[in-house]
C-alpha cells in the first residue's frame, strides 16, 4: 500500500496535494463531505461517514483535513466562488441596468436554490460557531460591496435615485434577496419560481428608481 503522505506537502495552515492522485483523493473527500453534510446536518455528521462515503479508510480523511470543520469551509468556500462569481455582464454582454439586475437576480436564485440544503446546515453551523459566523459575514459583506458599487454606478450616471446612500441600500437588497431566498428553499414556502423573481425585480427597480425599457 502507497503512503497516502507521499501525495500531499505541508504549507502554512493547509495541505497541498502535490500529485494529481492527491488532488483526486481530496476532492473526492470534499464532494462526499457535502452529501453528508446535506444529508445529516452538520452536528450528527462524521469523519467516519465521509470516509465511507468516500470510499476510502478514516485515516486518509486526515492526511487532508485535521477535522470536519475544516472539510466544512472547504465545501462552503467551493459553494461561496460558485454563487459569489456569475461574471454575468461578461457572459451575457448586458449593459441595460434593469436587465442586468434581473439577470443577476435569477442567477442568484437559481444557485441558491440548487445550494439550498448546504445553505440551511451553513445557517445552522453559523448560529453556534464563530469561525463560520465570520464565513457567512465576510460572504454578505462581499455581496453587499458589489451591489453598492453598481449602485454607485448607477446613482453617477443619473438612471438611480441620487439620494439613496448606496451602501444601506445594498445592504437592504441584498438582505431581501437572500432571506426571500431562504424562507422559500430552505423553509419551503410557496411561492411560484416566476412570482419570486418577478417581484423581487420589480421591487429592485422600483427602490433604485430605475425605468425599464419597454
Amino acid at each position: 500500500m502507497v503512503d497516502a503522505q507521499q501525495d500531499v506537502e505541508e504549507q502554512p495552515g493547509r495541505v497541498v496535494p502535490k500529485t494529481k492522485r492527491g488532488a483526486r483523493t481530496r476532492a473526492a473527500l470534499v464532494t462526499a463531505a457535502r452529501e453528508v453534510f446535506e444529508r445529516d446536518g452538520f452536528l450528527d455528521a462524521r469523519v467516519a461517514d465521509i470516509s465511507k462515503t468516500a470510499g476510502m479508510a478514516s485515516g486518509s480523511f486526515y492526511t487532508y483535513f485535521d477535522s470536519k470543520e475544516e472539510i466544512f469551509a472547504e465545501v462552503v468556500r467551493r459553494m461561496r466562488e460558485e454563487m459569489l462569481h456569475p461574471h454575468i455582464r461578461e457572459r451575457a454582454g448586458i449593459c441595460d441596468p434593469c436587465e442586468l439586475i434581473a439577470a443577476a437576480n435569477l442567477e442568484y436564485l437559481k444557485s441558491y436554490r440548487r445550494n439550498a440544503r448546504l445553505m440551511a446546515v451553513l445557517e445552522q453551523v453559523s448560529n453556534i460557531d464563530e469561525q463560520f459566523r465570520t464565513l457567512r459575514y465576510e460572504r454578505a459583506t462581499v455581496i453587499f460591496e458589489r451591489n453598492a458599487t453598481m449602485i454607485r454606478t448607477l446613482q453617477e450616471t443619473g438612471l438611480a435615485d441620487a439620494e439613496l446612500n448606496a451602501w444601506v441600500t445594498a445592504q437592504a437588497l441584498s438582505s431581501m434577496m437572500s432571506r426571500m431566498a431562504y424562507l422559500v428553499f430552505v423553509e419551503g414556502q410557496k411561492i411560484a419560481f416566476d412570482t419570486l423573481v418577478e417581484t423581487l425585480n420589480r421591487i429592485w427597480f422600483n427602490a433604485l428608481g430605475l425605468e425599464r425599457t419597454p
